[in-house]
């Protein structure tokens, strides 16, 4: 059982690493399960024993892409003490991400209108917002921001960050909308939270 079990999740895993890479390039819409399967060389079977369809394997690829995020933020903050360093350093290092293609493909892009924006939202609160959430709730508790704020805050600074990202990747010159962002996003962050003393 198990070395079946082992084999159910390895086709499981080399799927969604596969359709992630066709999500990312050719977008969900521009993607056939027809050309995962045949990437993949698995059956049609094999596919709908893990995924009720193309959707669901998209949602699988959206949360494996946001996991990897959530481990990407970990390491951007690591170390840093203060909770507003810690806010500030996670917030540019997703203005960063918005580089990945991966990341602006299926996360920015498709993944609200493929997931609708309820199931969107619930998969968000989860990671992004979440974080996001968790992070100002920090900043809250060491006197920077009044509790009440911390959630609405959340939604608008994430709002912010994600529409400056998806500039980032339609900009006719992405270095420069990179810098541009990251200021943008670090005077937001300055004003929003201002240094104490």
């Amino acid at each position: 059982m198990n070395k079946k079990a082992e084999r159910g999740r390895a086709t499981r895993d080399q799927l969604v690493e596969i359709a992630t890479g066709m999500f990312a390039e050719h977008g969900y819409e521009g993607t056939s399960i027809e050309a995962v399967l045949r990437a993949a060389q698995v059956s049609r079977g094999a596919l709908y024993h893990h995924f009720a369809g193309k959707e669901a394997l998209f949602e699988a690829v959206f949360e494996a892409v946001e996991l990897d995020v959530g481990h990407r933020m970990a390491e951007a903050i690591a170390g840093i003490d203060d909770p507003v360093e810690s806010l500030r350093a996670g917030c540019l290092h997703w203005v960063a991400l918005a580089g990945d293609p991966v990341v602006q493909r299926i996360v920015l892009i498709d993944a609200p209108s493929v997931l609708g924006w309820q199931r969107w939202r619930e998969l968000e609160e989860r990671y992004g917002l979440g974080m996001t959430k968790a992070a100002l709730h920090r900043v809250a508790a060491a006197g920077r921001l009044p509790t009440r704020y911390a959630d609405p805050f959340a939604h608008m600074l994430l709002a912010s960050l994600n529409e400056i990202a998806i500039v980032i990747t339609r900009a006719d010159d992405p270095d420069k909308a990179m810098r541009d962002g990251r200021a943008a996003a670090e005077e937001l962050l300055r004003r929003l939270l201002p240094e104490v003393g």
